[in-house]
């Protein structure tokens, strides 16, 4: 690590860090964004894993076999690109942390909807109750970060348990739904080529940048992971296959209970709970519990990127990039508690900013698709390391790993690109669009701001990571 990095306590064992990607990668919003393709989605979950996801799993065991240090991706792209190359793919990335952590918290008062039926259909709606529930799960998950992973590793295990377990509710579902006459068919493995249009590629940027990545962002965690070259790589390993199956019949599940009629892109399992329950009889009861679920794992997830976003910043401060007042570490916990007091403030302004003039749907489309260009962004670094980074991450590379890498540099492009392509119906698009690019803009230009002046005066880490790669 840099030399003004300090001892984090080492928390997280294989179980840990497996339960950490489920709960990473799989989201419960994703399922209904595929959906949306209709009986195409099982071909663009195939593209998508094919061009994307094994790709993405490939690179980052590779890269953090050769670094497994704190900070993850920073660490590589500053190995790979230099200082200042590492700096601007970590901002993005922590942009995105700080976006998507929103996004998923966002979702929170949505499913608590669901949970009360008709009667709490106004809670999602109404900014002021967004707000305040939002801003209690924010306040919460900024309490178990100071505290530690010691605690926080316990919450987020739970929520990756809750996830699996509402996902095993969901996948045989349209069994129930035959059973009970709510279904007159159900094709589990739905196959038909796409339309070719804009809006089914910004779907497919969607399932791969959005909802098949996640794999590198636990590697942020792995000074605080035991033996983390060997358990980092196989906690990919382990989860890759549970996770592609969790999506695709996931949204085999959703789409049997679609109708043909509008998915909640904020909660479509909750959505398609109760339309195999309803919101009458005795059945109906069991929506509400199965929902919990997906309520709880959406505060862990949120926890989870919030710990990886707060990490960020402690790793840049110990290269001086960045204020060394987010580097300070509670002396009793090993917790940086400063930048958890700065993100937490953050997540709920940019919660805040999102619902400005703009219905509840529109505002999360706004955040999916802005942690998107920015995920996407710091993807295209990730996949271009082991083709165009330093000589050092490359040497010894098998060809078919830079094959693997040029598909996945490939699909972030265009998940890059297609982001500004909005996929539910939006006040204005030519406004949608103007907002992600100005908040990427925005959010580089900020960074710019932040490190040349602070770069100035650093003290360059070149040595240190050359003494990283003698000692490998």
């Amino acid at each position: 690590m840099p030399g003004a990095a300090k001892p984090l306590r080492r928390e997280l064992g294989l179980r840990d860090l497996v339960l950490a990607q489920v709960l990473c990668v799989v989201g419960s919003t994703w399922v209904g964004v595929a959906a949306e393709l209709g009986a195409a989605n099982g071909f663009f979950w195939l593209a998508a894993i094919a061009l994307y996801y094994l790709p993405l799993a490939a690179v980052v065991i590779h890269l953090n076999q050769r670094l497994p240090l704190e900070g993850g991706l920073y660490q590589w792209a500053k190995a790979g690109f230099g200082q200042t190359g590492g700096f601007f793919i970590a901002w993005n990335l922590w942009v995105y942390a700080v976006i998507c952590t929103a996004a998923i918290v966002f979702t929170v008062p949505t499913d608590i909807g669901y949970m009360a039926g008709p009667a709490g259909a106004w809670i999602p709606s109404s900014k002021p109750a967004t707000l305040a529930i939002t801003g209690t799960v924010v306040a919460g998950i900024a309490w178990i970060g100071i505290r530690g992973l010691g605690a926080g590793k316990w919450l987020h295990n739970a929520g990756s348990v809750m996830i699996l377990l509402a996902y095993v509710i969901l996948l045989p579902l349209p069994l129930w739904g035959l059973a009970t006459h709510r279904l007159l068919a159900w094709h589990p493995f739905a196959w038909k080529l796409p339309s070719a249009n804009w809006y089914s590629l910004a779907v497919f940027g969607q399932m791969t940048t959005g909802a098949l990545s996640g794999f590198e962002y636990v590697a942020i965690l792995a000074g605080e992971s035991r033996d983390p070259a060997r358990n980092i790589g196989n906690s990919v390993r382990i989860s890759a296959p549970v996770i592609a199956l969790m999506f695709v019949l996931g949204t085999s599940s959703v789409f049997a209970f679609s109708g043909g009629g509008p998915i909640d892109l904020i909660g479509p399992i909750p959505q398609t709970f109760r339309r195999a329950f309803g919101n009458h009889g005795p059945a109906s009861v069991l929506a509400p519990l199965f929902i919990v679920l997906l309520a709880a794992r959406s505060i862990a997830s949120a926890s989870l990127l919030f710990t990886g976003l707060t990490r960020l910043p402690m790793t840049a401060g110990w290269d001086h990039v960045v204020p060394a007042w987010f580097a300070r570490l509670d002396p009793r916990r090993k917790t940086p508690v400063n930048s958890i007091v700065f993100v937490a403030t953050l997540v709920m302004l940019i919660i805040f900013a999102s619902m400005l003039g703009v219905r509840e749907q529109e505002a999360n489309q706004v955040l999916t698709a802005a942690s998107i260009a920015h995920y996407s962004i710091a993807y295209l670094a990730l996949f271009a390391l082991p083709l165009f980074g330093a000589a050092r991450l490359r040497s010894s590379l098998p060809p078919w790993l830079k094959w693997t890498a040029a598909l996945g540099l490939a699909s972030s492009a265009i998940a890059f690109l297609i982001a500004l392509y909005p996929i539910v119906t939006v006040v204005s698009r030519t406004a949608f669009a103007a907002k992600i690019a100005l908040t990427v803009l925005a959010a580089n230009a900020l960074g710019a701001l932040v490190y040349f002046p602070a770069r100035r005066t650093a003290a360059a880490p070149a040595a240190v990571l050359s003494s990283v790669f003698r000692r490998r």
